[in-house]
């Protein structure tokens, strides 16, 4: 069933050593085409890293080595408006970029692709994790994959056989996710603490990588500092020159 499909996701970061054929891929990646896109932009372009040194390279610069070495598949989702530009080429005509909305448009279309894609995997039996570290390095990952101005990387998926069974995480409870008519930000005081005692409760008895930790201190202390603030400046770079 469809619903205890996506209810049992568990991100898998070690695999067993079973290659996906390029027909299972390409599958695959049609599957991902059949998502919703904002006009039917179909924003998204995905590099799939068949070469052992560029996928090396990858698992270098995104400082994933044990995931994407050991992976069936390496895919890199990217946000594309180079071949819209090539569409609108053909017609003596230019796109603008440089709205906000359009990254919106892009991030969007991305993000619905690459999860059908994920879906459409874990129906088949197969394991995923998305890797955001491609933005650790979105300039030099880029030059390696010969992305022109209109693309960028925004995160890569490892796709294989699981050679692990992670704990399903707890999600918060439905009560903190949907607001009836109006947005309800008083409901959280009473919902937080106790959220954070479940999470607290799994992250000490996991099966691996243990520790004490509640989830409102770690959303704190990792949004409490600005990270990858050389993503505005690359994203410029490849056109997206918005305010």
């Amino acid at each position: 069933m469809v619903i205890e499909l996506l209810t049992a996701h568990a991100s898998v970061r070690k695999y067993k050593d079973n290659p996906l054929a390029k027909e299972e891929v390409v599958e695959l990646v049609r599957a991902g085409q059949h998502a919703a896109s904002s006009h039917f932009v179909q924003a998204y372009s995905v590099i799939h890293v068949t070469d052992d040194d560029k996928r090396k390279k990858l698992a270098e610069l995104t400082k994933n080595p044990q995931q994407i070495l050991s992976a069936g598949a390496v895919l890199v989702f990217c946000m594309d408006f180079h071949r819209l530009q090539k569409a609108a080429n053909l017609l003596g005509k230019e796109i603008d970029l440089s709205h906000a909305e359009n990254v919106l448009v892009g991030v969007t279309d991305v993000a619905l692709f690459a999860q059908n894609v994920a879906i459409a995997a874990e129906s088949k039996g197969y394991g995923i994790c998305y890797i955001g570290g491609v933005r650790n390095a979105p300039d030099e990952i880029s030059t390696l994959f010969n992305l022109p101005v209109g693309v960028a990387p925004m995160f890569a998926m490892t796709i294989g056989v699981p050679d692990e069974a992670n704990e399903v995480k707890p999600r918060l409870p439905i009560e903190a996710i949907i607001h009836e008519n109006s947005y309800d930000a008083d409901k959280y005081d009473n919902i937080l603490p106790v959220y954070d005692e479940i999470m607290n409760d799994y992250y000490l008895s996991r099966g691996s990588n243990r520790r004490d930790a509640a989830w409102s201190d770690s959303m704190a202390k990792f949004l409490g500092t600005p990270k990858r603030t050389h993503m505005k400046a690359f994203l410029d770079k490849q056109g997206f020159e918005f305010n």
